[in-house]
């Protein structure tokens, strides 16, 4: 891991692409060494392949940013993290619904740009709990939200919190999302989400009947 690491950093250079066939003929007596360029990830190094850059071919990867300098003693000292089993994986697939936790697309959804289709994988995210420990815990997420994502942390505290200023109904309504597993739109959301598809002469018309006699808000919608 420590030489590929040196072989990105003096052959390849941060930002730029090199190949499978690349790292292979570099390392031509390691095995899988594909895996061990893997495994800077777990030291803060961001390897892109074509699941984060859809720009990149399959046989190419980015390396994107370098990480802790692993070559430092203690620094290349892998953390504890095991490799995730299958039942692993299912099962965290199961509690998340099957779908990414960030944005809700299921795997296989197109985005809305239609550039690509979602693939979704198990990421680890960092949570503050209500003490101030910090730990990582596993989490659903899609190919772009999981490059998107890197480095946040969420706060149970801060969560905590914001919900205990919530009115009684508010907290009904909280309560029902989480009870549900989704949030239910109530009528006037619904009618605003279907005005803001509208073509801008659509929306025009809207504005002139929310405007019109009887109205007393003047006030051009958004």
């Amino acid at each position: 891991m420590v030489r590929a690491a040196l072989w990105l950093e003096s052959e390849v250079g941060e930002g730029e692409i090199f190949s499978k066939r690349e790292l292979r003929e570099a390392f031509p007596e390691t095995a899988q060494i594909d895996r061990r360029v893997r495994d800077l990830r777990d030291h803060g190094w961001r390897i892109d392949t074509n699941r984060e850059d859809p720009s990149l071919r399959q046989e190419e990867q980015r390396y994107a940013k370098r990480g802790d300098e692993v070559w430092l003693p203690r620094r290349g000292r892998t953390a504890a993290k095991a490799h995730l089993t299958t039942a692993q994986r299912s099962k965290v697939l199961a509690d998340d619904d099957h779908l990414c936790r960030s944005c809700g697309v299921a795997a296989g959804d197109s985005y809305e740009d239609g550039v690509l289709s979602a693939q979704l994988d198990i990421t680890r995210r960092r949570v503050s709990n209500l003490d101030g420990r910090v730990e990582v815990q596993l989490i659903t997420e899609c190919n772009r939200c999981r490059v998107g994502g890197r480095g946040t942390q969420a706060d149970l505290a801060k969560i905590i919190h914001a919900l205990s200023l919530l009115g009684p109904l508010e907290r009904q309504i909280f309560a029902r999302w989480i009870r549900d597993g989704a949030r239910d739109f109530n009528g006037i959301e619904k009618l605003w989400g279907r005005y803001r598809a509208l073509p801008a002469e659509a929306r025009s018309t809207v504005e002139s009947a929310v405007s019109g006699p009887g109205n007393s808000d003047g006030k051009r919608a958004r």
